[in-house]
């Protein structure tokens, strides 16, 4: 899902909007198999019980197997789909949450270092910490970045605001166009020259 563009300001372009790595649903996915495999299983049992008592035990099951679907996978799931880590060209964006919606804007000026940080499970995934240095006195970790090493060197170059490095939709990227120094100290040829 594109972040709005209605909520940028002109001229301001998406370099990189991601939600966090999908490794943070390994341990939901895993507790709603846990939670079906369970509740089959017991559900198989409360058949072979006696006539009212298999009734209330297959409701029971099925009332607890949803909360438990609800709380381990169902919420985890809507967290990560909700947490959006956006670099514009102009500021980083960070928004989370469904009924409580918390975010933080940093503009790309107010930017000190950034930083980054990977375990070998995260290499293994292909994301990491992002740490941002800026004019508050702690540095902001955003954790679960996917490709965080090119999310770092898009930051970087963003606030360093390389025209070369800017964000142009549909335009090629053109090669630094250098003209060379005159000759310094009254006209004498370079030094490798001098000699010829």
């Amino acid at each position: 899902m594109a972040y709005p563009d209605d909520l940028l300001s002109e001229q301001e372009h998406v370099v990189v909007h991601s939600h966090p790595h999908f490794k943070m649903l390994i341990f939901p996915t895993l507790a709603l198999l846990v939670t079906v495999g369970a509740g089959t299983w017991l559900a198989i049992l409360a058949k072979d019980a006696g006539s009212p008592w298999n009734t209330v035990g297959l409701i029971a099951i099925g009332v607890v197997a949803l909360v438990l679907v609800v709380w381990l996978f169902l919420a985890p799931l809507v967290r990560w789909r909700t947490t959006h880590f956006i670099v514009t060209t102009d500021r980083l964006i960070a928004r989370e949450g469904v009924l409580k919606r918390t975010g933080i804007d940093i503009p790309m000026g107010r930017i000190n270092s950034v930083q980054f940080e990977h375990g070998l499970l995260d290499r293994v995934f292909g994301c990491g910490t992002l740490i941002i240095e800026s004019a508050s006195d702690e540095p902001l970790r955003f954790e679960d970045i996917p490709h965080v090493e090119k999310v770092h060197t898009v930051i970087y170059r963003e606030v360093n605001d390389n025209p070369y490095d800017d964000y142009r939709p549909g335009a090629p990227q053109q090669p630094q166009q250098t003209t060379p120094l005159p000759p310094q100290g009254g006209g004498r040829p370079p030094r490798g020259e001098r000699r010829r």
